[in-house]
């Protein structure tokens, strides 16, 4: 059984990767520096990249015959 392929090539999700690294990392670091609530955009901006390389995970895990088929 093959796997489909995903949505995304392969540098573009380490890309994806390591921009959810960053914007994670770098929502803590900015809650701490700055006063407002603007370190919420990152954690928004990491959430979404992560629902992003999700989606791309399900969509490579499911079998070729399975994306085929609709």
């Amino acid at each position: 059984m093959h796997q489909a392929p995903g949505f995304l090539s392969t540098r573009q999700r380490r890309l994806a990767w390591l921009g959810f690294l960053l914007t994670a990392l770098q929502a803590p670091v900015s809650a701490r520096l700055v006063d407002d609530g603007s370190w919420l955009f990152s954690l928004c901006v990491a959430m979404m990249v992560a629902t992003v390389i999700l989606a791309d995970d399900a969509m490579r895990r499911r079998p070729a015959d399975a994306s085929s088929a609709e």
